[in-house]
């Protein structure tokens, strides 16, 4: 079984938004002058060397560019699936109503409290007992 850390439940958030954002910029990489490079190469057809000036799509780069999202976007793609597999994977119902609604869908103790009939120290104090609970557990079985 994999445990989620508090800094990975606290990241999934911005790390959600970061997908969002490196899939709109694959969607749209090249778009405009971003991707436009010039060189100068020299013209022969005079028998002396001519400079030109070249301009034009840089391929390379644009390739450069396009797996250094793709990786980041699987990487955090990875994550992301971890953290709402051990969030689902909690037994007890309420327990994961709590860490749905906290870390998955970004809600205040308080809102949670509300949702669940709690008030906000409640609420703190169940995730702090079972984050404690599955990391001992854990180093148990390690």
């Amino acid at each position: 079984m994999i445990v989620v850390e508090r800094e990975q439940l606290e990241r999934y958030l911005s790390q959600k938004d970061e997908i969002g954002e490196l899939r709109y910029k694959l969607e749209h990489l090249g778009e405009g002058d971003s991707l436009v490079g010039n060189s100068t190469i020299f013209d022969y057809t005079t028998g002396f060397p001519k400079p030109q000036a070249v301009v034009g799509k840089d391929r390379e780069r644009e390739r450069r560019i396009q797996e250094r999202y793709e990786t980041r976007l699987k990487k955090l793609q990875t994550d992301c699936e971890e953290t709402e597999q051990w969030v689902e994977s909690i037994y007890d119902s309420q327990t994961r109503r709590i860490f749905r609604m906290r870390y998955l869908e970004g809600k205040t103790l308080e809102q949670v409290g509300k949702k669940t009939y709690m008030d906000k120290s409640t609420v703190s104090r169940k995730i702090d007992n079972f984050l404690k609970i599955a990391t001992n557990a854990t180093n148990a079985i390690i």
